[in-house]
């Protein structure tokens, strides 16, 4: 009896020893998989060359693939210049409002989705600013999966510190899906409004950015409630910051939101 007593505590610790050994090889290679990321990709050639293809349409032409679809990817590269400054700032009013002063992370918008999460007892996550979505779209994919947030975080943290504000958000709206197959704003602008992004109405910026959460289910064209009421409220929030000008002329001119814009710090 003793000995078979002995003999199972034996057992145990070995059981024991595996297990830790199992988890510091499972932590290690976490920490080796998110640490390569701090490496790579290389960001700072993205401070003068634009992405020709990202990770994020790659995986779109896999999944087009496995499901027998023929679409072919509509993309159209211009300067930040040449996006109207309403789009401009409807994106921000609906994706990322504290996108001038963050440092790539909304600490405030990520509790709320946790918090959301925990509620509604989903492993869902939200809170993205745009420098997160930017770095999804170059080089990640749609995955949720807390290993894949963790590179996003490097990698944002990574864009953050090598790229300017302004070229962040000129590469975001450039490669941003804006519906099956079309990415980025001009080619969005082209096809649902037939006139490049810079002659977006304020109407029409507010609905481009009002389907960004899921361009593939809504079209800011059409009757959809979702999207009515969305960029109504993008459009509202433009107008009482004076973004857009009103019947009554009290708002300040298109122009004026241009060199708005320009000024900022690069």
């Amino acid at each position: 009896m003793v000995s078979y007593l002995a003999e199972m505590g034996v057992l145990v610790k070995m059981a024991a020893i595996r297990l830790k050994i199992t988890a510091l090889l499972f932590i290690s290679a976490i920490l080796l998989g998110a640490g390569f990321f701090f490496i790579y990709p290389v960001v700072s050639t993205l401070k003068k060359e634009n992405p020709k293809k990202t990770s994020f349409m790659e995986y779109r032409e896999r999944e087009w693939e496995r499901e027998g679809k023929k679409i072919k990817i509509r993309q159209i590269w211009i300067p930040y210049s040449r996006i109207s400054p309403y789009l401009v700032k409807a994106v921000l009013i609906a994706e990322d409002d504290k996108f001038w002063s963050h440092e790539g992370f909304d600490f405030d918008a990520i509790e709320k989705a946790i918090e959301r999460d925990i509620r509604q007892k989903k492993f869902k996550f939200g809170g993205s600013t745009i420098s997160q979505q930017l770095a999804k779209n170059l080089y990640l994919t749609p995955s949720k999966n807390p290993l894949r947030k963790v590179k996003e975080a490097i990698i944002t943290w990574r864009i953050e510190r090598t790229l300017s504000k302004k070229r962040i958000l000129e590469l975001y709206l450039n490669v941003a899906e804006w519906g099956e197959g079309i990415f980025g704003i001009e080619a969005a602008s082209r096809h649902y409004y037939s006139k490049p992004a810079s002659d977006l109405t304020p109407e029409e910026a507010a609905r481009l950015a009002s389907v960004l959460p899921n361009p593939r289910r809504y079209k800011p064209v059409g009757d959809s409630k979702y999207v009515g009421n969305r960029s109504r409220i993008i459009y509202n929030i433009m107008v009482k910051r004076g973004i857009v000008i009103t019947e009554s002329g009290e708002i300040e001119s298109k122009e004026e939101v241009e060199k708005e814009t320009a000024n900022v710090e690069k």
